[in-house]
């Protein structure tokens, strides 16, 4: 074996040679070494990056949700639709049609709710308004009653078929608020029903209704 100094050089054992460097294989970098999993302020600012919002829902909440209702009455509004329950769909009547349909059975008033669930999804909550005799069904009127709750803080709805009613259940823990989007209420409305607005007697929607498709 050749003698080696300090610095990794090679002394020859021939005096007329000139000494020469050893090389070792450079180290592999360790794939779990902290440094190279910590987040920096680029990944930051690129998680930072706002979602376009593309779906509206229309729907009840699901009895597993804890939801709330937007306080701003700017983001409610008092309307007609048509619904057809087999299908689960909600269909928003333009209002030169509303006397026309009076005595379609699948028409009737609601008002729709800005709401949002725990998983942040934004939905429009509709619920059923009193007709034209004043009427309001058990169910309507706890579902509306717990709009009301839902404005003030995160509530859970579920239905009790022996009570006949919606039983509402305020979260127990100190839930923060809901961050909700600046997008305009309109725009939402355009989200949620851009594929069911019935806007002349002549819809699929309608005419299905008559026995004409």
């Amino acid at each position: 074996m050749k003698p080696t100094n300090a610095n990794g050089l090679d002394f020859p054992t021939n005096p007329h040679e000139e000494p020469t460097m050893t090389t070792t294989a450079p180290t592999a970098p360790d794939p779990f070494d902290p440094a190279s999993l910590r987040l920096t302020g680029e990944f930051t600012a690129a998680a930072g990056v706002k979602k376009l919002l593309l779906t509206v829902p229309v729907r009840k909440p699901d009895k597993s949700w804890f939801v709330r209702v937007h306080p701003s009455d700017a983001y409610r509004l008092e309307t007609a639709v048509i619904e057809l329950k087999e299908e689960r769909e909600t269909y928003l009547v333009a209002s030169p049609l509303w006397a026309d349909l009076a005595a379609e059975s699948t028409f009737s008033p609601r008002v729709l709710f800005t709401a949002m669930n725990r998983q942040n999804v934004l939905f429009i909550w509709p619920c059923r308004l009193p007709g034209s005799d004043g009427k309001l069904d058990e169910w309507s009127r706890s579902a509306l009653e717990a709009t009301t709750h839902a404005r003030r803080g995160w509530v859970r709805v579920q239905s009790n078929m022996n009570l006949g009613a919606y039983e509402v259940s305020a979260a127990g823990g100190n839930i923060p608020d809901p961050d909700w989007p600046a997008t305009s209420f309109a725009d939402l409305l355009r989200i949620a029903f851009k594929d069911r607005l019935i806007e002349t007697l002549d819809h699929p929607v309608l005419r299905r209704l008559r026995g004409e498709l």
